[in-house]
């Protein structure tokens, strides 16, 4: 025999193991979705995750500036009239550099460098030069690689 205590605002409901032999007839209230960055009237969601705590770290009201000014901003191109509040946005942000200049640690992301292509074409064309160099780096690093990095 099932039975439910309520205990505040919590209902405990006591089942046997019949009850839970047939399906339940209980239906669960929809769930609203959960508030985006925007809310519904058009007001900046605070709390968001997506934020990353930005709105309430030691330059939250910075950036909380900033951010409202290009949200509302009607100014074409949008947020052309938040120079002066990005601007101490980024002050702030450089007084905290071990808060606000995290870079990705990946290992996979390490910064290359590639040669300098004037130094490679210098090489090519000294007489007498072994060019093994210049093909070992294309064959390591690719000729679109280079090409890429003379532009």
């Amino acid at each position: 025999m099932s039975y439910c205590k309520e205990f505040g605002k919590d209902k405990v409901m006591f089942v046997t193991k019949e009850d839970h032999a047939e399906p339940s007839k209980i239906e669960l209230p929809q769930t609203e979705p959960a508030p985006g960055l925007i809310l519904a009237n058009g007001e900046i969601n605070w709390n968001c995750p997506c934020l990353g705590g930005m709105a309430t770290g030691p330059c939250g009201v910075e950036f909380r500036e900033a951010f409202s000014c290009f949200h509302y901003s009607t100014a074409e191109p949008k947020g052309s009239n938040c120079y002066d509040s990005f601007k101490e946005m980024q002050d702030c942000f450089s007084k905290y550099p071990a808060v606000y200049n995290k870079t990705s640690t990946d290992d996979d992301e390490e910064d290359l460098e590639l040669p300098n292509l004037n130094d490679l074409n210098d090489m090519e064309e000294e007489p007498g030069r072994n060019n093994d160099t210049v093909d070992s780096i294309e064959e390591n690093v690719g000729p679109t690689a280079i090409k890429e990095s003379a532009k």
